[in-house]
């Protein structure tokens, strides 16, 4: 396969990097973002590019992929409706329907957010745009289009959030995120188990569309068996 992740800085990224990296059956990996990963391996290539409102430019980079690996994600917190929606409705839209356009047989994999709300209708800002956005990225003609909506994710192998709030909350909770992934499996995650899950519904698929945590954790935890 060859592959495209949005977001490989961060923490989901960078675990769904690291898995695809170490899977055999993946030829080539391309990060795309606004910096590079600053990591060198040699089925990777990163492409910075600076307006991921506007592919335009670099069409005949973003051909003859077979998935991508949706992972920019921004906090609500703090931000109007209308500037949330556009850093996240606006700026993956963007991104999915050049993708769609140019690469229709490709599976598309977005990370969203458990209790994100597809009625989109809901009181909660962030819910709503988030489920308006899941909705409007099922409509678009690619091969298949997955929704993850994970909760708790425990980050493993050296890799950290980007958010600072979210690295003080990790650090607060290390010591007990492991005792919590193994009395509750399938509710806390792990940036290794979103990886090999993300690869499992490319290569086989999913039984559902949206994808809550603990149907991550049975994909994820098959392939890694």
């Amino acid at each position: 396969m060859n592959v495209l992740i949005f977001g490989a800085t961060g923490m989901v990224g960078r675990g769904v990097l690291r898995e695809c990296l170490l899977a055999g059956d993946v030829a080539r990996v391309q990060a795309i973002g606004r910096t590079a990963t600053g990591q060198s391996h040699p089925k990777l290539r990163d492409l910075v590019h600076q307006n991921m409102f506007d592919y335009s430019t670099i069409e005949a980079d973003l051909t003859n992929l077979d998935a991508c690996f949706f992972c920019i994600g921004v906090t609500s917190s703090g931000m109007a409706e209308a500037q949330y929606t556009r850093l996240t409705y606006e700026l993956t839209l963007s991104a999915a329907q050049t993708l769609a356009r140019l690469n229709p047989q490709m599976t598309f994999v977005y990370v969203s957010g458990a209790g994100a709300d597809s009625s989109e209708v809901g009181k909660v800002m962030w819910a709503r745009v988030r489920g308006r956005l899941e909705n409007a990225l099922q409509r678009l003609p690619f091969k298949a289009v997955y929704v993850f909506r994970p909760g708790i994710i425990q980050p493993l192998h050296g890799i950290r959030s980007k958010t600072g709030s979210y690295r003080w909350l990790y650090t607060l909770t290390r010591p007990l995120l492991p005792l919590l992934r193994m009395l509750m499996p399938q509710t806390v995650l792990s940036t290794e188990i979103m990886g090999c899950a993300m690869l499992a519904v490319a290569r086989h698929g999913a039984p559902k569309a949206v994808l809550e945590a603990a149907d991550i954790s049975e994909l994820g935890r098959c392939e890694t068996v």
